[in-house]
């Protein structure tokens, strides 16, 4: 292969490269965003209700707040008071402890207590995509953290919980939502 046909097929396949590099309208990158940014600019995040009967009396407020920043860390999307161009809404439906392993005691004096403890935290959003209504859903998330009641008390580890529960459910919901895995 002579020269100039080698720096001419180097140009061509570079060019080829860079264009396919810009064509693509949607913006992906390592977090799995997949949004299209030329369109969607704006989301907002309306304050979610604590209907569980159960919790922090700031659970929800926690709950909005991470949301909120969840998005601006992982988004270029402004964060806008109202009608966002994408829209969370929702509520804690479900907080609950509940045993999950007992351990029998041998004094036959003494009741079985449960080995460990388990949190579960339940939220309902309402997202809607106003750009393609066909991304917009309305679903549960939850997920759950054990603790182990004979080291210590839900009042001791309840805000770690809660911070590490929803941490998971919001990775959730932005993989539902702006991810589209």
């Amino acid at each position: 292969m002579t020269l100039n046909k080698r720096f001419w097929t180097t140009i061509v396949i570079t060019g080829l490269a860079v264009l396919s590099l810009f064509s693509c309208a949607i913006n992906y990158s390592f977090s799995g965003v997949n949004i299209d940014y030329d369109k969607v600019k704006t989301f907002s995040v309306e304050n979610f209700f604590n209907d569980s009967g159960g919790g922090p009396a700031n659970m929800e407020q926690l709950f909005t707040e991470s949301l909120k920043d969840f998005y601006q860390r992982n988004t270029r999307l402004e964060l806008v008071r109202n009608n966002g161009d994408l829209q969370f809404s929702g509520a804690i439906t479900r907080y609950n402890i509940t045993p999950q392993a007992t351990v029998t005691t041998t004094d036959p004096n003494l009741p079985d207590r449960a080995g460990q403890m388990r949190l579960t935290i339940v939220v309902e959003v309402v997202y809607e995509n106003t750009i393609d209504d066909e991304e917009s859903f309305k679903r549960s998330f939850s997920f759950f953290k054990d603790y182990d009641p004979r080291t210590t008390s839900i009042l001791q580890v309840e805000s770690v919980l809660i911070e590490e529960i929803f941490e998971s459910i919001l990775q959730d919901i932005f993989t539902a939502s702006v991810a589209n895995w």
